[in-house]
């Protein structure tokens, strides 16, 4: 049963970025399972209408889209072309093999900024420019912003992510809009495919679970940031990494 907007009278509509596979896709159908309306966008146009074609025959409302996030002109006109939105969910982002801060070359910073946090200001700030009362925006950060060697650039770029979540908390609280991240630690998505099994082991044996966590693991915690029962929460990052990111036991 689709939730409506009680401003406008429309069903509640979510964008979600990135959302072709992975945690995106589990975000996008968790959401319409919650009875909004989504569109589901993805550099891979092709992808994101195949998979919203799969969910669409399931009973769910949700449109694919392709969508480069770094280009405004785009995102703004298909902005245009929805009614509202209520809830927007920017997991649009890359990731990057390790390098060593001292051979780490400005070329690969401004590529990981540009996505995983120019892409998602622009996003963010279109939305908030048609999101009435009561708007959700939530980001998909890292546990990675608390720091990894080998990291450099991407621990920046999600710790970027997390100081804009924190100031357009406070900005638009007054709006009536709330603004949170998603912190996931090591979950099962294609980024693990280049593990070879012994690696992708010792991984799993550093994560508290024992074992890497399912995208709907995070869509579960973005269903309930995006939904009316989080109106309290604002400018906060949900960690769901099984607690890793408090500390480790003693060996």
């Amino acid at each position: 049963m689709a939730t409506e907007n009680s401003a406008s009278g429309h069903a509640r509509c979510a964008v979600v970025t990135g959302a072709a596979r992975g945690i995106g896709l589990a975000i996008a159908e968790q959401l319409a399972r919650d009875g909004l309306s989504v569109v589901a966008t993805d550099r891979d146009g092709e992808l994101a209408h195949a998979e919203a074609e799969r969910l669409r025959a399931q009973g769910l409302a949700v449109q694919g889209a392709a969508l480069d996030v770094q280009d405004r002109a785009a995102v703004r006109a298909l902005f245009a072309t929805l009614p509202a939105i209520d809830v927007v969910v920017n997991n649009a982002g890359i990731a990057s093999t390790m390098i060593p801060f001292r051979e780490l070359d400005a070329d690969r910073l401004r590529s990981m900024m540009g996505v995983n946090l120019l892409g998602s200001f622009i996003v963010a700030q279109e939305a908030v420019r048609r999101m009435p009362e009561g708007g959700r925006v939530v980001q998909i950060a890292s546990r990675g912003y608390l720091g990894g060697a080998g990291a450099a650039h991407y621990v920046a770029s999600k710790a970027a992510v997390v100081g804009m979540v924190r100031a357009m908390a406070i900005e638009l609280r007054w709006r009536g809009i709330t603004v949170n991240a998603v912190a996931p630690g090591m979950v099962d998505t294609r980024m693990l495919e280049g593990y070879t099994p012994e690696m992708r082991r010792a991984l799993e044996q550093r994560e508290p679970a024992g074992a890497a966590a399912s995208p709907q693991t995070i869509a579960d915690a973005v269903s309930f940031l995006a939904s009316p029962r989080a109106g309290q929460c604002n400018g906060q990052v949900l960690f769901v990494d099984g607690g890793k990111s408090v500390g480790m036991p003693p060996l």
